[in-house]
């Protein structure tokens, strides 16, 4: 007799279910997040599988196998920088990002890398034909004799691949494009991609396979399908930026074998993805010196500090209410320093359309660079250029005041690494800093005293 098959209704996000529609998901509280789904109730297949782990043993007793742990060396020093040291056997990575950012484009480069030694490399394509991954290799003289392509979206069939060829790496682009044959849903659903997800761990554990998952993302910039995804996973990358810049930032938000604050730059060019391994450098060429709303700072990124250029703009406006916009930076942060430069140091920007753009296409989400964005703005507002050789950087509070950053002495020795000669900083960072030779250090208590050096 054949299985009853029944509707259910899971959510998206969190993967919950229910037997009828909601407008508005009872567990994570987002709305319009319920899709319909046939399910057939067939056991999951890594529930039927054999257990992984075997008896409890206590901890002091468990003896690490040989290879476990090993890092797998990609071939890019930016990759292996933000994973701390390579993808680890046996752990299962999602990268995540918009499309055309160059997601495939990365996993190409890491299979030459790879596959150029002598572990093996398998690359499951889901959404493009062997030749027309072959042609994208081809331009990016990716030809390592130990990578395998496989067009496939079923299952069964990428573990039977996994079983003959026995790689040391596996590659799915994408993970919403697989399905399994016994369940009933369309590929992309919440219970497919769990279910896909799962048999991908098993084979992960039990076969020391290390797995990297390419996922699509929301137009909110998360990873699509069922938020319980990126709990299932291992380590979660997104690689950020924009089409039209160049420049692309990729970025660790899980890793459980590493740090999450590390960030692997990378310049997109004709022949693929080119690694940046001085941000700073780069970052500033062509900075524009002697003109008025430019100003360096200094932000960290893991434990890498990178200089970069605030750029402001301000010009008066006939309407009634002046328009503010931000390109890099928190919106909310911009406004509110705005005000705090009105209300504390007296200038009157209320007449005045305010614009703040990080050059390069770079995203700043620390608070260091407040001080940069102030000195932007009153450095146009009087017309007076800062001067090109000095680096601003500290977070402002709401009564004016210069507060400490972390780090301080790293952010000073890049800008005198970058050649710059003089550096303001907050005054509690100023105590006790450790002063590198040939570069002068202001420290400024608020934003008064700030506007004063650099002005």
């Amino acid at each position: 007799m054949p299985a009853k098959i029944k509707t259910a209704f899971i959510c998206r996000q969190c993967g919950y279910e229910t037997p009828k529609w909601l407008g508005r998901c009872p567990t994570c509280g987002q709305y319009s997040t319920m899709e319909e789904t046939s399910v057939t109730p067939v056991q999951s297949k890594a529930a039927q599988s054999v257990s992984i782990g075997g008896a409890a043993v206590k901890l002091r007793e468990v003896s690490l196998s040989k290879g476990a742990g090993e890092r797998i060396k990609t071939g890019l020093a930016e990759l292996d920088r933000v994973l701390n040291g390579g993808i680890v056997a046996g752990s299962l990575l999602l990268l995540g990002g918009d499309p055309g950012i160059g997601k495939s484009t990365l996993l190409l480069q890491i299979c030459r890398g790879v596959g150029e030694g002598n572990t093996r490399v398998l690359y499951v394509s889901g959404e493009e034909s062997a030749a027309q991954i072959k042609m994208r290799a081809d331009r990016l003289g990716v030809d390592a004799a130990g990578v395998f392509l496989l067009p496939e979206t079923d299952m069964d069939a990428v573990s039977a691949a996994v079983e003959k060829i026995k790689p040391g790496l596996l590659m799915v682009d994408s993970i919403q494009t697989m399905r399994d044959p016994e369940i009933s849903s369309l590929p992309g659903s919440v219970t497919q991609v769990r279910e896909c997800t799962a048999q991908l761990i098993l084979l992960a554990k039990k076969q020391n396979i290390a797995v990297i998952l390419v996922g699509h993302v929301t137009k909110e910039g998360t990873v699509a399908g069922p938020r319980v995804l990126e709990h299932m996973v291992d380590a979660v990358l997104y690689f950020e930026g924009e089409r039209r810049e160049n420049y692309r930032v990729l970025r660790a938000a899980k890793n459980r074998f590493g740090s999450t604050n590390e960030i692997g730059a990378f310049e997109m060019r004709e022949d693929g993805l080119c690694e940046i391994g001085d941000p700073s450098a780069y970052m500033l060429a062509g900075r524009p010196v002697n003109v008025s709303g430019s100003v360096v700072t200094c932000t960290v990124e893991g434990t890498r500090p990178i200089l970069t250029e605030v750029q402001a703009l301000v010009s008066y406006t006939n309407f009634g209410t002046p328009r503010r916009t931000a390109t890099g930076m928190d919106y909310n942060r911009v406004v509110m320093l705005i005000a705090v430069l009105e209300k504390r140091a007296g200038y009157k920007l209320q007449t005045y359309d305010s614009y703040v753009n990080v050059a390069g296409g770079m995203r700043i989400f620390e608070t260091a660079a407040d001080a940069g964005v102030i000195a932007a703005l009153a450095s146009c507002y009087k017309n007076k250029p800062v001067d090109a050789q000095i680096a601003v950087f500290g977070e402002v509070g709401l009564a004016g005041e210069l507060r400490a950053v972390n780090m301080a002495e790293k952010r000073v020795t890049e800008a005198k690494r970058q050649g710059f000669g003089a550096c303001v900083i907050p005054q509690a960072n100023r105590s006790g800093l450790c002063v590198p030779a040939g570069i002068r250090v202001y420290g400024a208590a608020n934003i008064g005293e700030l506007l004063e050096v650099v002005l």
